[in-house]
C-alpha cells in the first residue's frame, strides 16, 4: 500500500484527466485508497511483476469517477474555492438577522389573521399532521392543507 501512496500525485493527475477539478480528483483518489485497502485486507495482490498493477488502480479510479458522475447526474458540482473567490464569503449575512424582531413581526401578523387561519397554522405547526387533523375534525384535507400553506407563504414573505 505504501508503494501506491508514493504515487499520489500521479493518481490525482490521472483522475484530473477524466474531466474533474483537482479537489474532486483528490477525493476520488482518497476513496481509491480506502477501496484498495479493503481489497488488500481480503487478499488482493496489487503487484505486477516487481511493480504496482497500474491497470487495476486505473480501473478503480475510473470506476469511482463514473460512480460519482452517476450519483450526481443532473447536479452541477461547484468548487467551493472558486465560488468564494467569485462571490465572497457570505457567512456574515446570517449574523445580521434580528430574531426577536422577526418573531414579533410573525406573532403580530398571526394575531391579526382570521381566527380560522391562525388556529389551523398553530395546530399544524405544533406538530400535528394535517392528515390527522383532517380525520379528527372531519374537515377536508385539501382545505386544511391549503390554509396552512397560504399562511406559511404569507409569513415567509414577511421575513
Amino acid at each position: 500500500m505504501i508503494l501506491v501512496a508514493k504515487k499520489h500525485d500521479t493518481w490525482v493527475d490521472i483522475v484530473s484527466t477524466f474531466g474533474c477539478t483537482r479537489r474532486v480528483a483528490e477525493d476520488i483518489t482518497q476513496e481509491m485508497y480506502i477501496k484498495i485497502q479493503l481489497q488488500v485486507e481480503k487478499g488482493l495482490d496489487l503487484t505486477y511483476e516487481d511493480d504496482i498493477n497500474y491497470y487495476y488502480i486505473f480501473k478503480t479510479l475510473k470506476t469511482l469517477f463514473f460512480d460519482l458522475k452517476r450519483k450526481h447526474k443532473g447536479i452541477t458540482m461547484v468548487d467551493l474555492d472558486e465560488y468564494i473567490e467569485e462571490f465572497g464569503d457570505t457567512n456574515y449575512a446570517h449574523n445580521d438577522v434580528n430574531y426577536e424582531e422577526a418573531y414579533k413581526t410573525i406573532e403580530k401578523e398571526l394575531s391579526e389573521m382570521h381566527w380560522w387561519n391562525r388556529k389551523v397554522f398553530e395546530i399544524a405547526n405544533g406538530g400535528e399532521s394535517i392528515a390527522e387533523l383532517s380525520r379528527q375534525s372531519k374537515i377536508s384535507y385539501s382545505i386544511l392543507y391549503n390554509t396552512y400553506r397560504n399562511v406559511k407563504i404569507k409569513l415567509k414573505k414577511l421575513l
